[in-house]
């Protein structure tokens, strides 16, 4: 039993990692950090509450710690504990900058310790359809790639760290982490980048829509999307290839059913009715054949359950540092990219 300390109950904490954590034999969440509040205890009355990151850190059975935390706070917390001999999963993005985050992984490999970012979202059913599609070679060679994630808030959060002009804060480092890593796993390694990155609504502090290409050598682009005026969301996948197309319209519902504490007892989290299921169509004679195409049968367990087999020595890690950080560069870039108003090479 790997025991489990979680720093942070915001909505990532409490939606995002502590279900999960308690779903995945092997792991046994042991204690929460909320520095006040009784919503921790309230939800979990048999997981010790402590206050702070040294009182978690005094308790030797805690081995790996997640952080779930506001994102200028990811590089020293993880720090902290990766010094004290801790293994460490850190939500996304990794950290504000690549620099911290170069420094992350050069701490994890001093002390020996497992280091890993909270890339749930390539456990969504969806995608792991678009995966066998693209692996198989049902739409031959891949020419476009589109992944939107939209959202409609016209209104301004007032007090929300998210919204305000600090670092880590805005729509880019929320909600880029998840796109780019789609497309890396997907595609590899672009050799260039073009961001825009913008406030789409009056008032607000931080950035709240982007558009970001990554340019690959064979001609295909991967189109990265999010806008938080979008009343109307776009397509959440399409994908353009030689031999056919694929269009996914909504998301994989494991996002709201957690913020909802709605998880399905007896079926995969990530299930959804036929209808909601991606389209597949290609060329069948003179006209067309279309198929809906059913989403895999995983869910954000498989996170958390790598991470256990990984520290255990039974599998690779699926989500390495080094992997992180190239997350962290494309970030970089398209912001010097949006910045410059023209395409950095990687």
């Amino acid at each position: 039993m790997i025991e489990v300390g979680l720093v942070g109950f915001g909505l990532a904490g409490r939606a995002f990692h502590a279900p999960v954590i308690r779903a995945v034999p092997g792991l046994h969440l042991s204690a929460i950090v909320q520095r006040s509040g009784t919503e921790a205890a309230e939800k979990y009355p048999d997981v010790r509450i402590v206050r702070s990151l040294d009182e978690l850190l005094s308790m030797p059975e805690v081995g790996l710690v997640v952080i779930a935390t506001p994102n200028d706070t990811h590089y020293p917390l993880a720090r902290q504990c990766l010094e004290a001999g801790r293994d460490v999963v850190v939500d996304k993005p990794f950290a504000t900058t690549l620099e911290e985050a170069k420094s992350l992984v050069e701490t994890a490999k001093e002390t020996g310790r497992l280091l890993t970012v909270y890339q749930n979202r390539r456990y969504d059913g969806d995608f792991q359809a678009i995966r066998a599609l693209v692996a198989d070679g049902t739409l031959g060679r891949i020419v476009r790639f589109e992944s939107a994630y939209d959202r409609f808030r016209p209104q301004l959060k007032p007090g929300a760290w998210r919204e305000t002009a600090r670092p880590g804060s805005g729509i880019l480092f929320d909600i880029a982490p998840h796109l780019i890593d789609h497309a890396l796993v997907l595609f590899g390694l672009p050799e260039a980048v073009t961001g825009d990155i913008r406030i789409e609504r009056e008032n607000a502090g931080a950035d709240d829509a982007f558009d970001i290409t990554l340019h690959y050598s064979n001609g295909m682009r991967a189109v990265l999307r999010s806008s938080i005026l979008a009343a109307a969301p776009r397509p959440r996948f399409v994908l353009l290839g030689t031999k056919g197309s694929f269009v996914k319209q909504t998301f994989d519902p494991q996002e709201m059913n957690l913020r909802r504490g709605d998880i399905p007892a007896d079926k995969p989290w990530g299930f959804e009715p036929e209808e909601n299921w991606g389209v597949l169509t290609v060329p069948a004679g003179d006209s067309f054949e279309r198929r809906r195409i059913p989403s895999a049968t995983c869910d954000y367990r498989d996170y958390y359950s790598n991470v256990r087999d990984a520290i255990l020595g039974r599998a690779a890690l699926a989500v390495t540092p080094e992997y992180a950080l190239h997350v962290m560069r494309i970030l970089e870039l398209a912001r010097e990219s949006s910045r410059k108003r023209c395409t950095i090479p990687l």
